[in-house]
């Protein structure tokens, strides 16, 4: 196997496919939970067993002879990762003993050629262990006994045989191929190749049921993610890499977003916890918007969340195919929404349609304009300039007779860029002057779609 070898784990609903996935990966990645039907978009992971990296595909529990519309997609998704993975870890339930699904199943991916292995899962004391002998019936070989849990049983020896054909890393040999000019050549030309090589991250959040995986796949051009008319059919945050001309991304698909008060605990608390962090690990963050719903408080909620992580920041208005006379209505819409988040001028607002495939290549675009903001340095003298004729023109009115001075000001951080301004007396800087340095700086720099964080820092003026 030249690639990098896939391991899809597959089985029934509740038999512990998330947590033998948590336990090859030596942390909790994969939402786990008693509630059946948890996992359901099939989700990737890059695993390591004695120095050979493969990935692993965690997919959602397959019911058979249903006719409800997301175990259809359910059942997709598990398709989709068999025909993807050099080898399938088939995962049952030492505790409930065999089924009539598991034999299904069986028969199914049997069908696929690939390597399969019978994992005979809960088997967490050594008298249980005569529990995997009925499972021979599937014959599908010698079944592994053991317990993802509590990591006891044949977890090891699984790990050791189902890796056995995969390559081995070649990162020594690479690390000593690499020549004297990459080491020594021009610092710039390197810094150059990293920044185009880096690929953003963009985490599409929003509330349930905006279009957020539509948005996704349509994108991809393929069925990543499942997409129902039922809200929070997403639970995992699910990355999904894609180039669009020269330059890579890595969109981000997450749970729907409700009130605090709404949110069951359990599954879909820990849901919207991941939908947060995904939201901190991006660099721009595109919050999708129903248009024909219009900005409730929770969107301004998300979209605050966005500003204090000092993410770069879109606004999507999607669904616009249910609009009439689209182009009229957008115009007045768009003026209706600049009046209602006043807050949020400096970030780009597009508007698409998922179903139709209008104008999503714009989140591309506005995606690289918004990171390229964020990652920008303004040089000290150039800063220094405009800080200083933005006071000149309009310098704040003097306190108890004491006048505000600002002696410096510098950049100290990018993503997001960050100024410390050096002042003779923090207190004469009020929150709207603050703004309106905020204003002279995005009117001098752009700073599209990026938050701005300011710091004062008191300095004594230098006596004579």
């Amino acid at each position: 196997m030249k690639h990098k070898p896939k391991v899809a784990v597959v089985g029934r609903p509740n038999v512990g496919k998330s947590t033998l996935v948590n336990r090859i990966l030596k942390e909790r990645k994969s939402i786990v939970h008693d509630e059946e039907g948890v996992t359901r978009d099939r989700l990737y992971f890059d695993a390591k067993w004695q120095n050979k990296t493969f990935s692993l595909i965690d997919t959602g529990g397959i019911v058979m002879d249903s006719v409800v519309s997301l175990y259809l997609n359910i059942f997709s998704q598990v398709r989709i990762a068999c025909e993807e993975a050099d080898v399938i870890l088939f995962v049952v339930d030492g505790n409930d003993g065999l089924s009539p699904v598991d034999e299904d199943i069986a028969n199914i991916i049997r069908k696929s050629g690939k390597k399969i292995y019978l994992v005979v899962n809960k088997i967490d004391t050594p008298e249980k262990k005569v529990n995997s002998a009925e499972f021979y019936a599937l014959s599908l070989g010698e079944p592994w006994a053991l317990s993802a849990l509590h990591g006891t049983g044949a977890v090891g020896d699984l790990l050791d045989d189902l890796t056995k054909d995969f390559p081995e890393d070649e990162e020594k040999e690479e690390e000593k191929q690499v020549s004297v000019d990459d080491l020594f050549g021009d610092q710039e030309k390197i810094e150059q190749k990293e920044e185009t090589e880096k690929a953003v991250r963009i985490a599409i959040v929003g509330k349930p049921n905006v279009g957020k995986s539509s948005i996704v796949n349509s994108l991809l051009n393929e069925e990543r993610v499942i997409v129902a008319d039922e809200s929070g059919t997403t639970r995992d945050s699910i990355d999904s890499e894609v180039k669009w001309g020269d330059n890579k991304f890595i969109l981000i698909d997450t749970a729907g977003i409700r009130k605090k008060s709404k949110v069951d605990w359990g599954v879909e608390k820990f849901a919207v916890d991941r939908a947060i962090k995904s939201i901190r690990s991006s660099d721009v963050a595109i919050l999708v918007i129903d248009v024909t719903a219009g900005i409730s408080d929770q969107d301004k909620k998300i979209a605050t969340t966005i500003i204090e992580a000092g993410k770069g920041f879109i606004i999507a208005f999607n669904k616009c195919d249910l609009l009439k006379e689209t182009d009229k209505t957008i115009a007045k819409l768009k003026k209706t929404f600049e009046k209602e988040i006043p807050f949020f001028s400096y970030v780009p607002k597009i508007f698409i349609s998922a179903k139709n495939n209008k104008n999503l290549e714009s989140i591309y675009k506005h995606s690289l304009a918004v990171y390229k903001y964020c990652q920008s340095r303004i040089a000290t003298g150039l800063l220094n300039k405009v800080v200083n004729d933005a006071f000149l023109m309009n310098p704040p009115s003097s306190q108890k007779g004491k006048m505000l001075k600002i002696y410096y000001t510098t950049q100290v951080k990018t993503a997001p860029p960050t100024f410390v301004f050096f002042v003779n007396n923090k207190e004469l800087i009020k929150q709207g002057y603050r703004k309106y340095l905020e204003n002279s700086l995005r009117e001098a720099f752009g700073f599209i779609g990026t938050p701005i964080k300011m710091a004062l820092k008191e300095k004594k003026e230098d006596k004579k």
